[in-house]
């Protein structure tokens, strides 16, 4: 099952989506609360991007690694931010959570809300472990480690990520072979943003810095590239599997954000420096445990929403914590592996899950300001067999 959604009024200003870099599993960012990051980066980018705090109504807090005073998370969030009236949801669906969150800010824009804050963050490195109490007196509580037992299965299938990606690999004859070539191409990509120091990735990256103003992360960490001969010298992940661990993300911890209004809205709080549309958003469903199948008809449903074919995309960026999702994509809609993620992808910088789709929407943003403006698609997997596709237009 697949469903678009049409925003007919929607859009983020100039500077308006942002993402910190990624620190790699167990790295710098280890040790901060998700939510102090998030607040960090957030106030940084709001300040060095000249957006009026003031001028919001509304916040949408994205997680889905369960972390202290998560309670309270939006208000508390939004008093740190220096806006203590101001509240509003959270959201969590794994890996979509990005785009779900920027679609839950589009409606609110849509009823007249007023401007909406995003804030995405997690910590993936010191996920909670918990104790779910039995009903019977005298049984041992059960236990689940959120962040691992969540990679290891899906409850309604029993089958884990890396399986659901093999599954596919398997059923659509795509081989070791092409797996490294995607991993390969991913990261000549990457490394084309980080040319000139860095200064694509300047575009809409944040340094993570504290409040006594010691910088904790200011580029990513744990980045991992090799050439063709290194990637396949990598052994398989599973027996007789097709993907290395350069063929597959890693977890990683990070915070992301997004102002989203109306686009006469975005137009003031930008300055007259531009705005990016939000054209519409799609959400998929496929059979059960084949996630990376869900990719290309979400990518359907957003662009169905917005009145698109692909034919008339001119950027892509995707969500491909496996290479086999874009080896899929790219057969089901015909676009060529190198004319996706132009800078990279998750499937290189890491994968904090909640804010990694909207740092490759901010990337795509990027992209098409570079073009001189154009429609970009985001699309990417979710936990299971789902999958989550933003469109967007660049005009000035």
């Amino acid at each position: 099952m697949k469903v678009g959604v049409r925003y007919r009024d929607v859009a983020a200003p100039y500077g308006g989506i942002w993402s910190s870099p990624f620190a790699r599993w167990r790295g710098s960012l280890a040790a901060p609360a998700s939510l102090d990051v998030g607040v960090w980066v957030t106030r940084r980018a709001l300040a060095t991007r000249r957006l009026p705090a003031e001028e919001l109504r509304g916040l949408v807090l994205g997680w889905t690694v369960p972390q202290p005073v998560i309670f309270y998370g939006g208000p508390v969030v939004a008093a740190r931010l220096g806006l203590p009236s101001v509240t509003g949801p959270m959201v969590s669906q794994a890996c979509a959570t990005s785009v779900a969150a920027l679609h839950q800010a589009a409606g609110s824009v849509l009823t007249g809300a007023g401007a909406q804050l995003v804030v995405v963050a997690d910590r993936t490195s010191r996920g909670p472990v918990l104790d779910w109490p039995r009903p019977s007196a005298g049984q041992e509580p059960e236990t689940e480690n959120w962040v691992l037992d969540s990679f290891r299965r899906d409850p309604l299938t029993g089958v884990g990520m890396l399986a659901t990606a093999e599954a596919l690999a398997a059923k659509a004859g795509f081989t070791r072979a092409d797996a490294d070539r995607v991993a390969v191409l991913r990261g000549e990509q990457y490394a084309a943003s980080m040319a000139d120091s860095r200064a694509f990735q300047r575009r809409f990256l944040v340094e993570v810095v504290e409040e006594d103003g010691r910088v904790l992360l200011a580029a990513d960490e744990g980045v991992r590239l090799c050439d063709a001969r290194r990637a396949a010298e990598l052994p398989p992940a599973t027996r007789d599997g097709v993907h290395s661990t350069a063929a597959q993300t890693y977890p990683a911890d990070g915070a992301a954000g997004a102002v989203v209004t109306t686009e006469a809205g975005a137009r003031e709080f930008s300055g007259g420096r531009g705005v990016v549309r939000l054209l519409a958003s799609g959400f998929a469903r496929v059979a059960a445990a084949r996630m990376p199948e869900a990719v290309a008809p979400a990518a359907e449903a957003a662009l169905t929403a917005a009145g698109l074919d692909i034919g008339s995309v001119d950027e892509i960026t995707t969500h491909n914590p496996f290479a086999v999702n874009d080896l899929h994509f790219a057969r089901e809609t015909g676009v060529k592996l190198e004319d996706m993620n132009r800078f990279g992808s998750s499937l290189v910088f890491g994968h904090p899950q909640g804010p990694t789709g909207l740092r490759a929407i901010a990337q795509l943003v990027e992209t098409l300001r570079l073009r001189g403006g154009g429609i970009g698609l985001f699309t990417g997997c979710a936990a299971g067999d789902s999958g989550a596709a933003l469109v967007v237009e660049v005009t000035d």
